[in-house]
């Protein structure tokens, strides 16, 4: 058994948390399989992997300035550690999406329409980034709204079908 297999008990609990009623929803194996469907997850994946290399030059970039004595300030630290952070999660959403996992699909859904609006905006703020990293948080959005676009594809609509909300069933208290 692989160690992913070993820790797949694990990775379960880690669904139920992150996945909650939607957790245990996961689409057919045929469409999961499909080649529109595996095709959009590796771009998805190398989009992603595009992310996180942006999010560790802007790392590198940071430390390379600071050990040559520039002041880069703390919400540069904090946007690139929270950039490398949001990245791996992204990049467990994508997989358990590909695994058909319906909640990391919609989480995946959710977020890459949400971090490119919220980062455009912090962009847009003046003085609170270098240049440098204002040109990282848009080529991240743009790679991000790529992302989305795959995700909103007719294709993966159909593939990640909203599940229906279970019926509530009338409680009647023993008399």
């Amino acid at each position: 058994m692989d160690v992913l297999g070993r820790a797949e008990p694990l990775l379960l609990k880690l669904d139920r948390v992150a996945g909650g009623r939607q957790a245990g929803i996961v689409i057919s194996g045929e469409m999961r399989d499909h080649p529109r469907t595996r095709r959009a997850f590796t771009a998805i994946t190398w989009l992603l992997v595009a992310e996180f290399a942006i999010g560790l030059a802007a790392v590198v970039v940071a430390i390379v300035l600071t050990t040559n004595g520039d002041d880069i300030g703390w919400p540069v630290w904090m946007r690139t550690l929270v950039v490398l952070g949001m990245t791996a999660t992204l990049f467990y959403f994508a997989w358990r999406a590909r695994l058909g996992h319906y909640w990391a699909y919609s989480r995946l859904r959710l977020f890459s329409k949400i971090f490119p609006v919220i980062t455009l905006v912090l962009a847009a703020v003046p003085g609170l980034y270098p240049m440098w990293m204002v040109t990282e948080q848009i080529v991240f959005s743009l790679i991000l709204i790529g992302v989305s676009d795959y995700l909103e594809s007719e294709h993966m609509r159909s593939a990640f079908p909203k599940p229906p909300r279970p019926a509530r069933g009338i409680v009647r208290s023993p008399m």
